[in-house]
């Protein structure tokens, strides 16, 4: 368990233990006149409720990229920021997600308490494993749970405390699989993220191909393995019976590639994760 998991004040703790204790405290009304922005693909479906829920409340609703950069452009701050972890879009689901988010409040200069909106998918675990270790987020609601549960998240959030785990389960990895954000980071997994990159964008079909769109020399990409296979095996994701090869580096790339292209979307140059076919 990470340190952003630990990092509960004794009330959360007490609140944790006792699930009527966290449905008691987290309906206690607002005050009035909290800002509260909404990311989500279909944010307008929850417009009503929350509007309902929330009177007196700031309440601004952005359901793509250019609408969440321009609302955090021309706001001052907000309390909390509710957004979806994975676009289900799929004009967006490879170039925009929660995580570009958080960076866009970052550069912004406003921060503030983010909850992540998750359908469950496995598709979101690599996303989720990155963004439970973010000191800006609150926690994670399940999008099946309903609107009364992510109001009282809301109202947690606002009172700047974290979502207790015993009612809002994370989702992430289990403890002991090697996260993609943490290889990634350091040592070869910077060369390794490139590379992982370069093929998830489809721009890479072979060794020649990957050390001119990773930036990599030829040697390099030849030990594609050397660099990708740890991170696979570690992660239990191949069978280790069967030898690991460049073929195994690109399927498990393509089953990855979401959260590939998303990573390097925020570490890499401008348009370094762009896919092929959206050029």
């Amino acid at each position: 368990m990470s340190a952003k998991h630990d990092r509960r004040t004794r009330s959360e703790l007490v609140v944790a233990a006792d699930p009527r204790n966290t449905e008691q405290e987290a309906d206690t009304s607002m005050a009035g006149g909290e800002r509260i922005l909404v990311a989500a693909a279909l944010a307008k479906i929850i417009q009503p409720i929350l509007a309902s829920e929330f009177r007196g409340a700031e309440l601004e609703f952005a359901e793509d990229k250019i609408a969440v950069e321009r609302v955090v452009a021309e706001k001052m701050r907000f309390d909390v920021v509710v957004s979806d972890l994975v676009w289900n879009d799929y004009t967006l689901e490879f170039s925009f997600d929660g995580l570009d988010i958080l960076d866009i409040l970052r550069r912004a200069g406003k921060q503030t308490s983010v909850i992540f909106a998750a359908q469950g998918h496995g598709i979101e675990r690599d996303h989720l494993d990155e963004a439970v270790e973010q000191r800006e987020v609150a926690g994670v609601v399940r999008k099946a749970a309903g609107p009364a549960l992510l109001c009282s998240a809301i109202r947690i959030a606002i009172r700047g405390d974290q979502l207790p785990i015993a009612q809002f389960p994370l989702g992430d990895s289990p403890a002991g699989i090697p996260r993609i954000h943490t290889y990634f980071s350091k040592g070869k997994g910077t060369t390794a993220a490139r590379m992982a990159g370069a093929i998830a964008s489809g721009r890479a079909v072979n060794h020649e191909t990957l050390a001119t769109e990773a930036a990599v020399g030829h040697g390099t990409a030849n030990r594609l393995v050397d660099y990708m296979g740890p991170l696979i095996a570690g992660r239990g994701e191949h069978v280790s019976s069967l030898k690991m090869t460049p073929e195994v580096v690109y399927r498990w790339c393509g089953e990855h590639s979401r959260y590939i292209l998303s990573w390097c979307r925020r570490k890499e140059p401008p348009g370094f994760a762009v896919r092929a076919t959206q050029r």
